[in-house]
């Protein structure tokens, strides 16, 4: 009787370990954006001081494991086999939704898929329950579900979002009067005090909170009990003392330092408040085992209502988590996509954005500038002069060629991230709330990005596109994880034998997955955003276009083709693939074009000649790719709406003009990624004989219509291939003139 579910708890181990590392790839962004994004400190060190707070974050956090027992639902109303049902629905679904979140390099709430997995797998038992119990009516939900407590979590997870922006905003604002940009010249004593604010903080909640609900705790209970307020003055004072004597003697950057501790105590938060996602389900289930086995009852008649006492968690097995979750932050390239996301929202600076405004991020945008203008009229002009002195950047003069360099945002901000983050974290931990670390260091850096004034007019949209569309990711969350999770739990107690055909489905997914993602990085390794800021010649010019020409003209060259030959086998699926690819080439050259900026900027000297040429190749590369593009489209829609096929004829004709186009653009990919230059004129000579043949096939179209041709639909789209195939090579056959042109003058 015992066996299926001995096989059972090694599936959820297995699924631990896996949840672990899914987990935490998506978790890291929450402890190390801030010190990564200000550069405070070298990558290795960072991920040491992480490392370390994880570790001991994985002590403290034994406390929160009760959530996972008896937080979401009674379990005095399950049997042991419905309890082992609703663990192995919910460690199945977590996994899934995570990885998939992971791939998509988009941060999402662990506690907030925990909870919602647990309230959906729960619920769905809990109705088979009642459904084969005459007796009870659908009321009873409420005997079996925790619905209080769910519902104070569930709060508690939705008010941290407001509560972390606005908190997050209020402490950057304060600390920007204190220190403005210009922090490196404020008194010592102002870094001093700051200095005993922020460890005080940090080792008051983190360490002494923290240790709330450990067995250690019990040992110091009478120190800390009815002597907090002594506690807060002695160890501001203490660390004041300190700071100024580290900043004095030893020189050192208060700030760096807080960061530094910051850091730590941020993972050991994360640690201690979200292991109870990915190793509190299978715990559990342990203890239920344990407790059922000695039993000798049946598994279907055992009531579990041993899970709502207290049970003290296994250090050692914290600890194996623990070094799990610090193997996968050194390896994990995961977490590195979801990271970029974090810092590239709260970064100071411009560049490219990853997200696209919506209407909401518009009117988010317009609303808050009409506030700002309601403002600026209440307050005091002498107000508002010295507010805007406290916010002005400093000019750092650096060489070009070290200007990519720059932190993504400075130390105060950093340091104000951390010190809001750690405390708000801590204080839930303490209170045993799962509060979600993924929504409040998010919110928190959001709101201290505001305050900062990093969205700028010409950023603003975009950052707070991106905010929505990760909140919205959130909601999509709760919403995926428990209906997701009601339907895997509805499926197992179906039988039991779905088991190990869901465990294969998971397995298959998540190496789908870790394909796309790595074909995915490969792709993104491929991309020639011009994002960087690192010194370019002339020279550089025409090898950094040499290179998106040659580029671009494989890719239309596979792409045209594609459609000719899609189009002649009237492929719907095929073409909507190919409208996709032409899409991502679309998207690329916008880039280039919106880096064009940062691309003068970065030159060697101010070349007029130089930009002029740059922005006139990006302007034809673009003419091609809208050429491809409405190729692309208007065969994609002509037989999505099922109209006729072309004609053999016009088949034929297009299949000519493909290989001869294919002809010309493999000789110009061949020139550029060759650099033979020299070649160009040639090539040039090859034009007009394409026109002609696109010419003759137009002619032949028309005396097409006027014998045999009876379908106007074919002749429109017939038409406009041909007609953008010319200007298609027109915008090439002008690029590599301005090109050859441009060459020649530079030798």
């Amino acid at each position: 009787m015992g066996d299926p579910y001995i096989l059972m708890l090694v599936a959820l181990a297995v699924l631990a370990i896996v949840d672990l590392v899914v987990g935490v790839s998506n978790d890291a962004v929450n402890f190390l954006n801030s010190a990564i994004g200000s550069k405070a400190i070298s990558v290795k060190k960072i991920m040491i001081i992480a490392s370390l707070g994880v570790f001991f974050g994985a002590v403290t956090s034994s406390g929160m494991m009760e959530v996972a027992r008896k937080g979401i639902f009674n379990p005095n109303m399950f049997m042991f086999q419905d309890i082992m049902f609703i663990f192995m629905a919910v460690m199945i679904t977590d996994i899934l939704l995570l990885d998939i979140f992971n791939s998509l390099g988009m941060p999402t709430s662990t506690t907030v898929s925990i909870v919602f997995e647990l309230l959906g797998a729960a619920v769905c038992i809990s109705l088979l329950k009642i459904s084969a119990n005459d007796s009870q009516s659908l009321g009873d939900i409420w005997n079996y579900i925790n619905h209080k407590k769910a519902i104070q979590i569930i709060n508690g997870i939705l008010l941290s979002v407001v509560v972390a922006f606005s908190v997050g905003a209020i402490v950057q604002f304060i600390s920007r009067l204190i220190y403005s940009f210009n922090f490196e010249k404020r008194a010592t004593y102002i870094n001093a005090l700051f200095g005993g604010f922020a460890i005080t903080a940090i080792t008051y909640f983190i360490i002494i909170k923290g240790l709330k609900g450990t067995p250690f705790y019990s040992d110091i209970k009478f120190l800390i009990e009815g002597n907090t307020v002594t506690i807060i003055a002695a160890s501001f004072v203490a660390w004041s003392i300190i700071s100024q004597l580290l900043i004095q003697i030893f020189k050192v950057n208060i700030l760096k330092l807080i960061i530094g501790v910051g850091t730590f105590s941020l993972a050991m938060a994360f640690s201690g408040n979200d292991l109870v996602n990915f190793v509190g389900v299978p715990i559990a289930a342990w203890n239920s085992y344990q407790a059922w086995e000695i039993s000798g009852i049946a598994a279907d008649s055992f009531s579990m209502g041993s899970l709502a006492k207290k049970v003290p968690s296994n250090i050692w097995l914290l600890l194996i988590a623990g070094a799990i979750m610090v193997i996968t932050l050194w390896t994990s390239s995961k977490a590195q996509n979801v990271i970029k996301t974090g810092i590239d929202l709260s970064r100071q600076g411009e560049g490219h954005e990853k997200f696209k405004p919506n209407p909401l991020s518009r009117i988010v945008v317009r609303a808050s500038m009409a506030i700002n203008t309601g403002i600026s009229y209440i307050l005091p002009k002498s107000t508002l002069i010295f507010i805007d002195s406290k916010f002005q950047k400093p000019v750092i003069d650096l060489p070009k060629s070290k200007t990519y360099e720059l932190p993504a945002f400075d130390l105060v901000r950093a340091a104000v991230n951390l010190i809001v983050a750690g405390i708000l974290i801590s204080i839930a931990t303490s209170m045993k709330l799962p509060l979600s670390t993924t929504y409040v260091t998010f919110m928190v850096a959001m709101g201290t990005s505001l305050a900062d004034r990093a969205w700028g007019r010409e950023s603003a949209v975009y950052r707070v596109a991106g905010v929505i569309n990760v909140i919205g990711g959130w909601f999509l969350t709760a919403i995926t994880a428990f209906i997701a999770a009601a339907i895997v739990a509805y499926l197992i107690s179906w039988d039991m034998v779905m088991i190990p055909v869901l465990l294969a489905v998971v397995t298959l997914l998540i190496a789908r997955n870790t394909l796309i993602h790595r074909n995915k990085s490969k792709e993104i390794k491929k991309q020639e955003f011009i994002e960087r800021a690192e010194l370019i010649t002339i020279n550089g010019v025409i090898e950094e276009s040499a290179d998106h020409i040659a580029e671009v003209a494989t890719r239309v060259n596979k792409l045209y083709t594609n459609v000719v030959n899609d189009l002649s086998n009237h492929d719907l699926n095929k073409l909507r693939k190919t409208d996709k690819h032409v899409g991502k080439l679309n998207d690329e050259i916008d880039g280039l074009k919106d880096g064009v900026f940062y691309f003068i900027k970065s030159l060697e000297e101010t070349s007029v000649q130089a930009s002029r040429f740059y922005i006139i190749v990006l302007g034809y590369l673009q003419d091609v790719a809208q050429s491809i593009s409405f190729i692309s489209r208007a065969s994609y829609k002509h037989v999505n709406n099922n109209h006729k096929n072309l004609k053999k004829a016009q088949i034929s004709d297009l299949k000519q003009i493909d290989e001869d186009l294919s002809d010309l653009l493999n000789k110009v990919s061949e020139i550029f990624e060759n650099r033979c230059f020299d070649n160009l004129s040639n090539t040039l000579v090859e034009k007009q004989e394409l026109f002609v043949k696109v010419s003759n096939s137009v002619e032949n179209q028309v005396a097409r219509i006027r014998t045999d041709e009876t379908s106007p639909k074919n002749t429109t789209l017939y038409f406009s291939i041909l007609l953008e195939t010319k200007d298609l090579v027109s915008a090439l056959m002008n690029l590599l003139q301005t090109y050859e042109e441009f060459y020649l003058s530079t030798k």
